[in-house]
């Protein structure tokens, strides 16, 4: 690599429905040395905020994006003077261009102290973001730190006029639509007998979703058709299941963390990391590697008491499974010797959306008539 050759610091997508992000704080200054994964600077979106982290070891050279403004997602934020040579096919950056003679300073960049998402909180729940003491790094207002104060704040707040959806409901609305563009969108259903699924959640003291999951997840080992990604003519299989189970922010949104490497994980321990990533999601701490790569998701509405639904792919994925509400009704049952009778059974629709563009109808109701008989099964 030549003499001189810089390394960038690009804003990251923080987010599959992403496409720009703030810079809230430099932590790092021209000619300060970083270590490698040392963070550089906070970054932030209306769904996460998150920490930079450097590329590699060396010097920083220049700051071209200031605290407080807003870039498109790949934009260089800064760029970094390594300290031993960096391997081929590593995104460099040119040296900055000297000012030419006579040339004005550049003016000074505008510092906002508070990211979009605390601004937009404070804004709702009437909370003064200079009256509060932040528990941030440097002593920066968090989310936590609104929603604390806006307990107090309750009894005088007066709830603002209609406003404009926010920018997280615009972006996620922007994907759905995008994705309904793009694919070929079908959705099957198919009734499960959840006798077994709950016999196994309660022995192991969890919800139906890790077992159904769980499941899921060894189907698409037979299926891996469905555990794929389709941008445009580029179609490629996965090996390895990272599982996005999509977690409700409430009024705020929809956000959709992700388990790497499911396959390796038994029920107890997909139990272990849905809850882990579900409350760091609400608490709005999750890193911008826990929101993307997914290759495979979970929607689970049911939860709320809903019995069908058309969940939409997230894109470039080709497949989303759908996990509605366990209702006990009367179905009509088999014996051993072959006599049928009515009993109350728990039994749950599951709904598969997956894009035409990438498999057929018989290929979907194979791998759901599959994941129901693992699921009534013993196993």
């Amino acid at each position: 690599m030549e003499q001189g050759t810089l390394v960038p610091i690009v804003m990251p997508a923080l987010g599959v429905s992403v496409a720009e992000g703030t810079v809230v704080q430099w932590h790092k200054s021209p000619g300060e040395p970083v270590k490698a994964d040392e963070p550089v600077c906070d970054v932030a979106t209306d769904k996460i905020d998150s920490e930079l982290p450097a590329p590699c070891a060396g010097t920083i050279v220049e700051l071209l994006v200031g605290a407080g403004e807003t870039v498109d997602v790949g934009t260089v934020l800064a760029t970094l003077a390594p300290l031993e040579p960096i391997a081929e096919g590593t995104p460099t950056a040119q040296p900055p261009a000297q000012d030419a003679p006579g040339a004005p300073a550049r003016e000074a960049r505008s510092v906002e102290r508070h990211s979009p998402l605390v601004r937009r909180l404070a804004a709702e729940h009437g909370v003064e973001l200079d009256a509060l003491t932040g528990t941030g790094s440097g002593g920066r207002v968090r989310r936590e730190d609104v929603l604390a104060a806006a307990g107090d704040a309750r009894a005088r707040y007066t709830p603002p006029a209609p406003v404009e959806r926010s920018r997280m409901r615009l972006l996620i609305g922007e994907h759905m639509k995008r994705s309904l563009e793009v694919a070929a969108t079908v959705t099957s259903w198919i009734e499960v007998d959840f006798s077994a699924v709950e016999a196994r959640r309660r022995e192991l003291g969890v919800t139906a979703l890790p077992v159904v999951a769980h499941a899921a997840v060894a189907m698409l080992a037979q299926f891996g058709d469905l555990n794929a990604w389709l941008d445009g003519e580029r179609y490629i299989r996965h090996t390895d299941v990272n599982l996005g189970i999509a977690v409700s922010l409430g009024e705020e949104g929809l956000i959709v963390p992700v388990i790497r490497g499911a396959q390796e994980l038994d029920v107890a321990g997909l139990a272990g990391a849905i809850s882990d990533l579900a409350a760091r999601a609400r608490a709005g701490t999750l890193s911008p590697d826990e929101v993307r790569d997914g290759t495979f998701t979970i929607t689970n509405p049911g939860q709320f008491g809903t019995v069908m639904a058309t969940p939409v792919i997230s894109q470039p994925q080709v497949a989303i499974l759908d996990i509605e509400a366990i209702v006990r009704r009367p179905v009509a049952v088999a014996g051993a010797d072959g006599t049928e009778s009515i009993a109350i059974r728990p039994v749950c629709v599951l709904g598969l959306s997956w894009d035409h563009r990438a498999l057929d109808g018989v290929y979907a109701a194979r791998f759901l008539g599959g994941l129901r008989a693992r699921l009534e099964s013993a196993d």
